[in-house]
């Protein structure tokens, strides 16, 4: 009995459909693979492109003719009420806070110190008595312009509360910027602590160091 034989146009079919089905991978590698100077196509667009106003942009809806709209007023945004203003505002009942609105633990200090070596230091000097190396540049380059900072350790800031060291590190003073969009609350008050210990470090007596201690110093 005769073998039946495939007609001849199955395998020009085969690999046609082979090639074919190979395409869709190819092109698929290549745009992984190649920079657009153009977005590509988005078949699923997924509401990733919809219209919508930008920034600074107009927008004909509103009387003002702007797509930005300005705060109501009287409303804050969930989580920032900041009721506490001992520990945003470093004031307990319209005067400059005394006291500090949490405990000043050993991790405090250490993250005080640190922030002071980053934002503090460069002009106040890793001492606090403001020749750090920003500050006596400065006044090498004589140009009339500089303001100097302030030493700690002076009887007026020695003086000063907590509060009005937060409120001064918050809102900046004089020359000095503003150091609150950088430093959250916990942030300054920490600094504020690591303040207060240069000023003690620098401004001791005999009697700050235990009595069992202070034979060694005399």
């Amino acid at each position: 009995m005769a073998k039946r034989l495939a007609p001849n146009w199955i395998m020009p079919v085969v690999l046609t459909l082979t090639c074919l089905a190979i395409i869709p991978f190819a092109l698929i590698a290549r745009a992984r693979a190649t920079k657009f100077d153009k977005p590509r196509v988005h078949w699923i667009p997924d509401m990733d492109n919809q219209a919508k106003y930008k920034a600074q942009s107009a927008n004909p809806i509103f009387a003002d003719g702007r797509a930005m709209r300005p705060a109501v007023p009287g409303t804050v945004a969930r989580g920032e009420l900041r009721t506490d203003t001992h520990f945003y505002q470093g004031v307990v009942a319209g005067t400059w806070a005394t006291t500090y609105p949490m405990p000043v633990t050993e991790t405090v200090m250490k993250r005080g110190r640190e922030r002071y070596d980053i934002y503090c230091a460069p002009c106040h000097g890793l001492d606090g008595a403001g020749q750090g190396v920003v500050a006596v540049r400065a006044d090498r380059l004589a140009q009339g312009t500089w303001t100097p900072p302030s030493s700690y350790h002076t009887e007026v800031v020695r003086g000063r509360p907590v509060g009005h060291l937060f409120n001064t590190i918050t809102n900046g003073i004089r020359n000095m910027p503003a150091y609150g969009p950088m430093l959250p609350e916990s942030d300054r008050w920490a600094v504020v602590a690591y303040v207060r210990a240069l000023q003690r470090s620098q401004n001791s007596t005999l009697g700050d160091v235990p009595p069992d201690a202070q034979g060694g110093l005399q």
